[in-house]
């Protein structure tokens, strides 16, 4: 026992200074980041206003990790953002505790090293996303379950079970794990549970995700409804019709740039070999996202948390050699993205590299000063990302912000809680890329850094009746 602890223990030293240090440069650059908040960064921060169980599109989790930070640190964008460090720390710690359990305290260094340098990391220590506050828990989920396959505890069971319902209240991809302990089952005898120890996990998974089940069923299905609207192909008829090959390279190409294309090679050939059943917790969110990339289309972060088990793996297949040339490619990359956000406006071909990231905080505050110069007029906003910047950068003006009312169904968050009232009458600020034709003239705008011309953008000065293309 003693050598065992031994073992598992002896990685965590010099895993923390290699976390924490890494962790602490990401911060230090995190705050000379000069790029807007996302779309969906700012449609989590308003979230995170207002505690729920659920909310339009994603489970509740990333808005009260965000919430709580901020009410604490200020609604700046570093305090919005800088969770996503912290949490990719933590996994990193997990996973190499993990890797410590099976393969020995040297693979677990070099799995917090790798982890922590992964491309798709760098990226989420930068953005916060669902995929990035999920990550931790699945992490956890996978060491428990590797101590209830080793010692049939009960208590680890429950754990299990915890850890991937609080995974899915951050992202419903969390599922993956139950899944994968269903396929580690079928593949390996020794990877089998209990049925006191399968109901066990399933039933502490349910006991934490039921609130957010409970609040879906109270509000229409409404998150589960947006999963099958990104899922696309689910509200076809023809379920084949249009395959899409090209996506289906696409997507698989893209893996090679969240991994890194090292590891990503590393792990395509691990999964060739036995792997004490972490091969099950990676199959299965490849083949799905997969399925869906050639049935539709898929984004390149989807299959996330395969490379959790993943990097165990793909670490455990390198020599030592192989592992620093591939960490090394995958540092480098992350340093170069990190770098570059400090310095947003560099440009390629006379466009900002980062110009995805630019520009709508620009617009918000023009719009926002037009509008209180008018006196505080309301402000209508087409489109998801106009708005969603608007209650962000607007969060201290006093005004009031609107998104058309929907035609059926709410299309997004700021439809389904903002709509603009029937009944509203009077002069309105209307942001929209497709005016009506009574609208007139646009307002014309500085806009010294090019919003407004990237995005496709012009203001109106109008009537809400306009403004509804009545």
């Amino acid at each position: 026992m003693s050598a065992r602890k031994s073992i598992e223990l002896g990685w965590l030293a010099p895993s923390l200074v290699i976390v924490l240090a890494i962790t602490a440069i990401r911060w230090l650059l995190l705050a000379f980041n000069g790029t807007d908040l996302f779309v969906d960064e700012t449609q989590y921060w308003l979230w995170g206003q207002d505690f729920e169980f659920g909310y339009y599109s994603k489970p509740p989790l990333i808005a009260w990790v965000i919430g709580s930070v901020t009410a604490v640190f200020g609604d700046g964008a570093f305090a919005v953002r800088a969770p996503g460090a912290v949490f990719h720390a933590a996994t990193a710690l997990i996973l190499a505790a993990l890797a410590a359990r099976l393969y020995g305290r040297g693979v677990a260094v070099w799995v917090a090293a790798a982890y922590v340098t992964l491309p798709m990391v760098g990226v989420g220590s930068l953005l916060i996303s669902t995929d990035t506050i999920m990550a931790p828990f699945f992490a956890a989920a996978l060491f428990f379950h590797r101590r209830l396959v080793e010692s049939g505890r009960a208590s680890d069971a429950i754990l299990a079970g915890a850890m991937i319902g609080v995974a899915c209240l951050a992202k419903y991809a969390g599922i993956y794990f139950l899944v994968g302990v269903a396929l580690a089952a079928m593949l390996q005898r020794d990877m089998r549970l209990s049925w006191r120890n399968a109901g066990l996990l399933l039933a502490a998974w349910l006991v934490v995700l039921s609130p957010n089940l409970l609040w879906n069923l109270a509000h229409g299905l409404t998150t589960l409804s947006h999963t099958a609207d990104n899922i696309g192909w689910v509200r076809q008829d023809d379920k084949l019709a249009g395959l899409n090959l090209a996506g289906l390279a696409e997507f698989g190409l893209a893996q090679f740039a969240v991994m890194g294309p090292g590891l990503f090679l590393a792990l395509l050939v691990a999964l060739t070999r036995p792997s004490a059943g972490l091969v099950a917790f990676v199959v299965p969110a490849l083949l799905i996202v997969s399925t869906q990339a050639l049935l539709d289309k898929a984004y390149a972060n989807w299959a996330a948390s395969a490379y959790l088990a993943g990097t165990v793996l793909a670490v455990a297949v390198l020599s030592y050699r192989l592992r620093w040339i591939a960490i090394g490619v995958n540092a480098a990359l992350c340093i170069a993205v990190a770098v570059l956000t400090t310095q947003p406006r560099l440009e390629w071909g006379g466009e900002p590299l980062l110009s995805r990231y630019l520009g709508r905080a620009q617009i918000s505050r023009e719009v926002i000063a037009l509008a209180q110069e008018k006196g505080g007029l309301p402000i209508l906003a087409q489109g998801r990302a106009a708005i969603a910047d608007l209650f962000y950068t607007g969060r201290d003006s006093g005004l009031m912000f609107y998104a058309p009312a929907p035609q059926g169904r709410p299309m997004h968050h700021y439809q389904q809680r903002y709509p603009l009232p029937a009944d509203f009458s009077g002069p309105i600020i209307l942001l929209t890329r497709a005016p009506p034709p009574c609208a007139g003239t646009p307002v014309p705008m500085e806009d010294r850094n090019g919003g407004f011309k990237a995005h496709r953008l012009s203001v109106y000065l109008t009537d809400a009746e306009c403004a509804r293309g009545q």
